[in-house]
This record gives C-alpha cells, sequence and structure tokens, in this order.
C-alpha cells in the first residue's frame, strides 16, 4: 500500500509540474511568437510587404529674368502646391535681375531653363547661342513708354533729344524697335539710360519716359499718387512693335539628353499658370512668401497677377492653350526683329521653338 500510494503521489507532482510549465509558457506575453513561416527573402533584411523604394527627385534649376514677383505666378504656385514634385522634379527657383543675362545663364549651365523674352532668344541665336524655346507664356506685349505731361511729350518724334529708360540685359529689344518705327535713332536722337527694376528715375526726374511693364512698373506709379490723366502712355502693342516676350528656353543639347525632363517641368509649370490664374487671392500669398521682404506690397502683387492672367491665357484661351506658340504671334516678333534689324538673318523657327514639349505634356 506504502508503494502504491507514493507511486500516486509521484504521477501527480509530475502532473502539476508540468502544469505549471504551461501556464507559465502561456503567461510570458514579453517573448514574440514563433513564425509559421518565414518569407524566402527574410534572411537578407526585407519582408514580402516592403515598399519599393521612392525614386530620387530629378534636380532642375529655373532661372527667372527678374526678381521674385507675380509675373513668375506659375512657377512658384507649381513648387509650393507640389506639381512639380508629382512629376519626379526638384526646382531650384534661382531669382534675375536687371544684370542677370537669362540666355547666358541656360547656356553655361547655371540654369536648365530660363525665362526670357521670345524677342531676346531671337536675337542669341543670331549670335549664334545654341538654344530653343519649349513654351510660349506671354501672348502680347506688356511694354509701355510712360512720360508725365508735365514733359510735354505728346508724341514719339519729341522723345528727340530726351533720357529714355531702357531696361538692359535680354530686355531692350522692344524698345530700340519702337525708337526705329518711330524715325529716332537710338544711338544718336535719345539718351538711352539704363533704367533699374524699381521707378525712382523717373519719379525723381532723372528720366524723361520710362519703360515699364502694364503688370509692374505702370501700376508702381500710380500707386504713388500719379493719375493716368497726367501721363502719356505709349503702348507698344498699339505702336505696331510689340514682340512677344516671357519664354522658357533651354540648351538643344540639355534638351536632347533630357527631353521627357522638360515635358515634365513644361507639364508641372503650365498646371502652375492654370492654377495661379484661377485662384489668384492663394497664388498672391504663394508668391509673398517668396518676395524680398519690403521690396513690394501683396495688393501691387495681387494687381500684377491680374494683368498678368490676361496676358498668359487672353480672352479665347482655353487652359490647354496656356503656354501654346500661336504663329502669327511668333511671325509678327519674327518680321518686327528684323525689320529693326535686331537680326541680321531670317531664323530657323522649327529650329527655335519646339512645340513638342508642351504637345506631350497635354498627353
Amino acid at each position: 500500500m506504502k508503494k502504491r500510494s507514493l507511486k500516486r503521489q509521484t504521477v501527480l507532482t509530475v502532473i502539476l509540474a508540468l502544469a505549471l510549465i504551461v501556464v507559465a509558457a502561456c503567461g510570458n506575453t514579453n517573448e514574440p511568437a514563433a513564425a509559421t513561416s518565414e518569407p524566402a527573402d527574410a534572411a537578407n533584411g526585407s519582408s514580402a510587404t516592403d515598399k519599393p523604394a521612392a525614386e530620387p527627385l530629378q534636380k532642375v534649376k529655373i532661372q527667372l529674368k527678374w526678381v521674385p514677383q507675380a509675373q513668375f505666378a506659375g512657377i512658384f504656385v507649381a513648387k509650393e502646391k507640389g506639381f512639380y514634385e508629382e512629376e519626379g522634379l526638384d526646382v531650384e527657383i534661382i531669382p534675375g535681375g536687371p544684370d542677370v543675362v537669362i540666355e547666358q545663364q541656360v547656356v553655361n549651365g547655371a540654369a536648365d531653363i530660363g525665362v526670357t523674352s521670345f524677342d531676346s532668344l531671337l536675337v542669341n541665336r543670331d549670335n549664334g547661342l545654341p538654344l530653343v524655346s519649349i513654351a510660349q507664356v506671354l501672348q502680347k506685349s506688356s511694354y509701355r513708354f510712360v512720360a508725365s505731361k508735365e514733359s510735354g511729350i505728346d508724341e514719339p518724334a519729341k522723345m528727340k533729344g530726351k533720357k529714355v529708360g531702357m531696361w538692359t540685359g535680354s530686355q531692350q529689344f522692344q524698345v530700340l524697335a519702337f525708337m526705329e518705327k518711330n524715325g529716332l535713332d537710338p544711338k544718336k536722337d535719345v539718351e538711352l539710360v539704363k533704367q533699374g527694376f524699381t521707378m525712382d528715375q523717373f519719379f525723381n526726374k532723372q528720366l524723361d519716359v520710362a519703360v515699364s511693364t502694364i503688370y509692374n512698373e505702370y501700376h508702381v506709379v500710380l500707386e504713388s499718387g500719379v493719375k493716368e490723366e497726367d501721363l502719356y502712355v505709349y503702348d507698344f502693342e498699339d505702336a505696331g512693335v510689340g514682340m512677344l516676350e516671357d519664354t522658357l528656353i533651354v540648351k538643344d543639347e540639355w534638351l536632347k539628353s533630357n527631353r521627357e525632363l522638360a515635358v515634365k517641368a513644361i507639364r508641372a509649370t503650365m498646371k502652375g499658370w492654370n492654377y495661379a490664374i484661377a485662384n489668384q487671392a492663394e497664388s498672391v500669398d504663394i508668391v509673398m512668401s517668396a518676395v524680398t521682404e519690403g521690396s513690394t506690397t501683396k495688393e501691387h502683387q495681387t494687381t500684377m497677377l491680374m494683368e498678368m492672367a490676361k496676358l498668359v491665357k487672353p480672352e479665347g484661351f482655353t487652359e490647354a492653350q496656356v503656354g501654346a506658340f500661336v504663329d502669327e504671334a511668333v511671325q509678327r516678333t519674327v518680321e518686327i526683329a528684323l525689320k529693326y534689324e535686331l537680326i541680321k538673318k531670317e531664323p530657323d523657327l522649327a529650329a527655335a521653338v519646339d512645340k513638342t514639349i508642351l504637345e506631350d505634356a497635354a498627353k
């Protein structure tokens, strides 16, 4: 009896010990559960649920022809709203200024895409620079000459012997054409004065006639308190010398190697312009975050974008046409450039303009 009792007690002890082991194992929540299966590539540190690594953004440098302002709202909006990033681009926006020659920046590789005037593109190609335009931002001239009525310059002929403002660095050609059209020799009949990017020289009587754009300097004059009726204003478009302005240029060689990159950049930029035109208040806020502090006001940038919208997307234009080359306007610019000897020979427009970039961007 004692042996049987001892055997039973031993069995119970073993059962109890096993039970305690099971409970302990089940209650240990700090140990991870054993995997029932393991992916074949687990040993390499990856799993079947890992997402492929995102492609790195491609860097693109865009050179502005002037300081940051609503003139370039489409570019700033495209960057801020992520339109460039959606295309896989990391865009750097480089400010311009009165002494920046956009064409040289692009040819030298300091910028991939430049904003310059179409007439300037023609002149620089005529001088041998290998450049091509891939989108036309402005569809007509924005230039205006302004003179105070006190000056008595109520017709272009009376500019003879006067101090006339002119921007340099790719922006002087319409002024020269205006002079020639009105029988004035820009080298002899007027004193051409390098004009800064403010209207201070005009306000200080250092200029008799100042060059301006309808979207910027003209309104600077009005905002200073000068009334429209106190000004003589000469519209270059009405004068018959209106030439195409803001256009996007690249180097031939760069385009051949980066065509798809150019398509993506144009697609995002034109999307930026359409958004800026449709959402002007928001777009002005975006521009204001980029301007030099104290250099402008929100009210002025609001007016600028309103005027730019009329030039980028004139009446009758659709969103799909923004950035397009209108053959009639292109040819008019060529004819003026030839007539007033800004260029020496008929340009090869097939080489100077690549319409297929915008066409592919629309697909």
